[in-house]
């Protein structure tokens, strides 16, 4: 998960005015500022969860909603405003968290539903995998729109040390060595170091496709840096007056969307990849969980790191073992050293990080043994559910995709009568959800 540090700086900040994600009065955050206040909110929120949900789940700024400011949201408001947005969603999750209509939902949602949503983002983290190691690139032409590496062919250094990466710790996995993940990560490092002494190949900041995705593996000259904590407490509520009430709410509607059902998604995946669901998919002290993740989205929007949520990177160390809180407390103790030595985080290529994803991926794809496939009326929701998440990189339209054709196949099918009316409510969200765009230019109009 400590690529975070290096990637969210990026998406939400920059290095200087002309080099950063600009808000519409122009205001940027610092990458600086932004490592630190990652690290903390990450290892804050990771204790928090680990200590009150005694579960194995990590948390750090989510990408989609992080990718959702910096794209979809800065353009219109500024940045404290953003953050002001992020934190009300929060407040919205923790009240219907608090009030026990999340956990209603959580219940709502089918077996086989929440069995295709664990394959689907197991499907969804190896994608993102293959595509952070350059071994899937966009084509640049409509169809086909993705091929393999460049031109159909795998010819870079990077791409190469995450076949390593990924081979060697197949291997160590088939093999069923203690540590394979965690052996693999530094092994390849090493390597992916060694390569990059003797090759020079630096990173590809846009200009250098052959290079490395995100950071080079060079050695740092310092290892230390003092954490700059100016962002914390940045927040503005202005934007319903910049933008008007209702095109606020439509942002904080998308964000609560986006938040509550990745959340929900990722939750589900992991405790299923970790043997603790119950027949219906539940797992223990999920009331306090989906509180406490509501509490993450609250942290994140105070301190401008994005809203934190439950990282599906978390898959890594249940396949390591871990089955309690207790992984969370250590996990978070190394994020808020990361504070202090980002330099060092910068070592391990994104490359190297991705052949990880692709194993845990494996590991949460293989759950689809447990799916009916002996019924169209489960086999098409389920088929969306898994599909649509990695093709259009989110967690939630996976979830809504989902949602909506169970509720109207099953249905139309003759079994109504056996589907929650919470699920009917929830699809009928996502149906909004799917088409605000059209829904905000009437609003506009």
């Amino acid at each position: 998960m400590a690529y975070i540090v290096i990637l969210n700086p990026l998406i939400l900040g920059g290095f200087s005015a002309d080099q950063a994600t600009l808000d519409v009065a122009g205001g940027w955050l610092p990458n600086a500022q932004v490592a630190a206040v990652t690290a903390l909110t990450a290892g804050v929120m990771t204790i928090l969860f680990g200590v009150i949900a005694r579960l194995p789940f990590g948390f750090a700024a989510g990408l989609g909603i992080n990718s959702f400011l910096a794209a979809s949201v800065v353009g219109q408001i500024t940045w404290p405003e953003a953050m002001g947005l992020v934190l009300i969603n929060g407040l919205i999750i923790v009240l219907l968290s608090s009030t026990g209509l999340r956990a209603m939902i959580f219940d709502a949602v089918p077996q086989q539903l929440k069995i295709a949503i664990t394959v689907g983002i197991g499907f969804f983290i190896a994608f993102i995998g293959l595509v952070d190691s350059g071994f899937v690139r966009s084509s640049g032409a409509a169809s086909p729109p993705v091929q393999l590496g460049d031109n159909g062919s795998v010819v870079t250094l990077p791409t190469t040390v995450f076949v390593i990466g990924l081979i060697l710790t197949g291997i160590l996995l088939a093999r069923k060595v203690k540590a394979a993940l965690l052996i693999g990560i530094v092994a390849t490092t090493v390597i992916a170091v060694i390569l990059e002494a003797i090759f020079k190949v630096g990173p590809s900041l846009g200009t250098n496709p052959a290079g490395w995705n995100l950071n080079a593996p060079v050695l740092p000259t310092s290892l230390v840096a003092a954490p700059d904590f100016g962002l914390i407490g940045q927040v503005s509520f202005g934007a319903f007056e910049r933008i008007g009430v209702l095109a606020a709410v439509m942002l904080v509607f998308t964000l609560v969307f986006t938040n509550f059902f990745d959340a929900m998604g990722t939750m589900t995946g992991l405790a299923n990849e970790a043997g603790l669901s119950d027949k219906k998919g539940n797992f223990p002290r999920l009331k306090s969980a989906l509180i406490v993740e509501g509490v993450g989205a609250v942290v994140g929007g105070a301190a401008s790191a994005s809203s934190n949520t439950v990282f599906i990177e978390s898959g890594a160390g249940i396949g390591e073992g871990a089955r309690t809180g207790f992984a969370n407390v250590v996990t978070g103790v190394l994020f808020l050293a990361a504070m202090f030595f980002t330099p060092l985080t910068q070592i391990v290529p994104l490359e190297v990080a991705a052949s990880a994803l692709v194993i845990v991926g494996a590991l949460m794809v293989s759950q689809i043994r447990h799916i009916d496939f002996g019924e169209f009326s489960i086999v098409l929701p389920v088929f969306l559910t898994i599909v649509i998440m990695p093709l259009t990189y989110s967690i939630a339209n996976g979830i809504g995709a989902g949602f909506i054709s169970w509720v109207l196949v099953r249905s139309f099918s003759g079994k109504a009568k056996a589907i929650s009316p919470l699920l009917w409510i929830v699809a009928a969200g996502f149906l909004v959800y799917f088409v605000r765009g059209p829904i905000e230019v009437l609003l506009a109009g």
